[in-house]
């Protein structure tokens, strides 16, 4: 029977895939294991390696509030980046790079990760994208099942908001985040069913877990799922927004959300074929996309329906401390995501390199 290890407070975790490149050729670079082996004890738990050697992921501990989270990431990835220097590199931040070849991506030394890679041969091998990560704790299990069923309609509207995969191995998609279609690929990926309770949750488990098809929780690559071993709900449909600031609005409207739901009732089940609808709204055209409110059935642009999931969680935001990540979101939904700005800097340059230079300048701002 799997455990869900409760969190008594709204707790935070951050997960933030990064892609590692060289410096001068700003293309992939295949140095994780070597960049590991220089980072000091004690971000050992902080800095990780992931599915291929030319990303790695930055991890958070066990935070109260989203401040707590963006020192937290701010430590780890001054670390790294003074390791990268030593290996003529850097980190770029968006959920896909603009030109790098997934064949020429060597994948990580990890018998989970060869194993999946094994398995996916092409699927996995197109797979080098990154994303965010949220964890919000939960108080006891079946309140993290009627957050997980909530959450999946608010899962388009976050997707839309952080946005940055518009373009793969140099062509443009023609959608605002195409790592969404990526991830899709996967097996047991995308838009989770509904779940009747705790008990549904973990016969499904238990059953994917007897039939051979997935070795643990982890598996089950949901764009949110319940973590019965750090007792969270885990937000992640996001793309990994371009900016430092933009981030962790992303993370502090998650946590506000998740507050806000579990107080609530439970919602109605939801079909699938709208949330669908929804999520293809968000990848394909970002914020200028079509909401359909899957309750009401109302149609609304994806601006609008963010303003209302604003307005919804402001007053929790509020008490949570956060108010000020309002303005960010708010600025998000005037300027546009990273996709936006990707697509505006190469019209004007024609230049993917000037792409990636131009944002790790203004990474931080």
């Amino acid at each position: 029977m799997i455990k869900f290890n409760s969190s008594s407070n709204p707790t935070i975790g951050v997960e933030i895939e990064f892609q590692l490149i060289d410096e001068n050729t700003l293309d992939l670079k295949n140095i994780a294991s070597k960049v590991l082996g220089d980072i000091d004890k004690k971000f050992s738990n902080n800095i990780k390696c992931e599915l291929f050697e030319s990303m790695i992921e930055i991890n958070t501990g066990i935070c109260s509030t989203v401040e707590e989270s963006e020192r937290d990431v701010k430590q780890s990835l001054s670390h790294l980046e003074a390791i990268l220097k030593h290996h003529k590199a850097d980190f770029n931040c968006s959920s896909l790079h603009p030109f790098g070849i997934g064949n020429n991506q060597i994948v990580s030394d990890n018998p989970r990760y060869k194993r999946i890679m094994q398995d996916l041969q092409i699927v996995g091998r197109r797979f080098i994208s990154q994303g965010l990560h949220v964890h919000i704790g939960i108080d006891n299990s079946e309140k993290v099942i009627q957050v997980n069923n909530a959450l999946r309609i608010y899962l388009p509207l976050l997707l839309a908001l952080s946005t940055s995969s518009p373009f793969f191995e140099g062509e443009d998609t023609g959608l605002h985040s195409y790592r969404t279609k990526i991830f899709e690929s996967l097996p047991l990926a995308g838009m989770p069913d509904h779940l009747n309770d705790w008990k549904h949750f973990v016969s499904l488990t238990e059953q994917l877990q007897k039939a051979g098809i997935i070795k643990a929780v982890k598996d089950l690559w949901w764009d949110v799922r319940p973590h019965p071993g750090f007792g969270t709900v885990e937000v992640r449909v996001c793309d990994l927004p371009i900016n430092y600031k933009e981030i962790f609005a992303l993370v502090a409207l998650i946590q506000a959300l998740v507050v806000k739901i579990k107080k609530e009732n439970p919602y109605p089940d939801i079909h699938t074929q709208i949330l669908q609808s929804n999520k293809w709204q968000a990848a394909r055209y970002g914020l200028e996309g079509v909401f359909v409110d899957p309750i009401t059935i109302q149609k609304l642009t994806m601006r609008k329906a963010i303003e209302n999931l604003c307005d919804l969680v402001e007053p929790t935001l509020i008490s949570l401390g956060s108010e000020k990540y309002i303005k960010i979101i708010e600025k998000i939904l005037k300027k546009g995501t990273g996709s936006n700005k990707q697509r505006e800097l190469y019209s004007a340059s024609n230049n993917f390199k000037h792409i990636i230079r131009l944002l790790k300048e203004q990474f931080y701002q």
